[in-house]
């Protein structure tokens, strides 16, 4: 079991420092001059080359490469050039504003569509599958941006119970915050959850026609229990991965819905940042998403180990 934690962690480590010289090298890659860009078109070329200095943009890119990740490592993005602030603080700042509505839609889609994904297992061609399997095909075809839409204008303008978007800034705090999330993670919610139900019924479907689960219930054991005892353990292995990935999806799909809301997280300062061209605020979100995403993949295989005796056991009965 050991040595299986410590490879994954060695992985992820691996991973990580690979997608740290990946998020590097496309930021630099950027076409047009930063110092140019950020000064103006009108700028002389003493302040650009002053701008450029200060940046750094004149040393070797392997030396800029060593003192960005070497400050990332002490939490030091360096300054944004947009505002002159810290960049570690201000993103920060948006990115607790963007895990709250993070922390509700996991908690809505993971806990529905496991639920929703057994029943339909479960009730196999039955009137519980098929509708189960037609929303969820639905949620899975229609845009974060489409469903999120719909939502604004029947629980904002048809039914005023939700604010259509926030007018608070970054530093809002969780309770002005909170009657404006409710909208931006049902949207994520919708889209997130149709991936994991599909998964969850086709795995609870190939668990249930197994053999161990067939002498189960010879033995008497009621359908609940061959359900939590049995079945489910081994239906969530396969699912674990797609919830992970679509945990780390969240890195990414939340930044459409929160320019439809206007709501003040890390996807809005991203999009801001590339407009621009704030280089430090870029890497900086860019690398948090990259640790995100190998950090809940980390987290599936941890989890498919707990739930999986052979993963555990598979050091001893060498």
């Amino acid at each position: 079991m050991l040595s299986f934690i410590v490879r994954r962690v060695l992985a992820a480590v691996g991973t990580l420092v690979l997608s740290s010289v990946l998020v590097f090298l496309a930021v630099q890659a950027l076409p047009g001059d930063v110092a140019t860009q950020v000064l103006g078109k009108d700028a002389t070329p003493d302040a650009v080359a002053a701008l450029r200095e200060k940046l750094k943009l004149d040393q070797p890119a392997w030396e800029r490469y060593a003192d960005w990740i070497g400050g990332a490592l002490h939490g030091d993005f360096g300054a944004s050039l947009v505002s002159g602030k810290a960049v570690g603080g201000e993103v920060g700042m948006y990115l607790g504003n963007s895990a709250l509505i993070a922390l509700v839609t996991v908690l809505f889609a993971v806990t529905g569509s496991i639920v929703l994904g057994i029943l339909a297992g479960l009730y196999r061609d039955r009137w519980p599958d098929h509708l189960i399997s037609t929303v969820s095909l639905v949620g899975m075809s229609v845009p974060e941006f489409v469903v999120a839409t719909v939502l604004v204008l029947c629980f904002s303008v048809a039914l005023p119970w939700f604010p259509a978007v926030v007018l608070y800034g970054p530093e809002a705090t969780v309770g002005q915050l909170m009657p404006a999330v409710w909208l931006p993670a049902l949207a994520l919610a919708v889209v997130m959850a149709a991936y994991i139900v599909r998964m969850a019924r086709t795995s609870v479907i190939d668990v249930m026609a197994s053999e161990y689960v067939t002498t189960a219930r010879l033995k008497g054991l009621s359908t609940w229990r061959v359900v939590t005892r049995h079945a489910l353990p081994s239906a969530l292995l396969p699912t674990l991965h797609v919830i992970a990935l679509n945990v780390a999806w969240l890195a990414g799909g939340v930044a459409v819905v929160e320019n439809v809301f206007n709501y003040p997280g890390i996807g809005k300062l991203m999009l801001a940042s590339v407009q621009n061209r704030d280089l430090p605020v870029i890497q900086a979100i860019a690398l948090i998403s990259a640790v995100v995403y190998v950090v809940c993949n980390l987290a599936a295989d941890l989890g498919a180990m707990a739930l999986n005796p052979k993963l555990r056991t598979r050091g001893r009965t060498r």
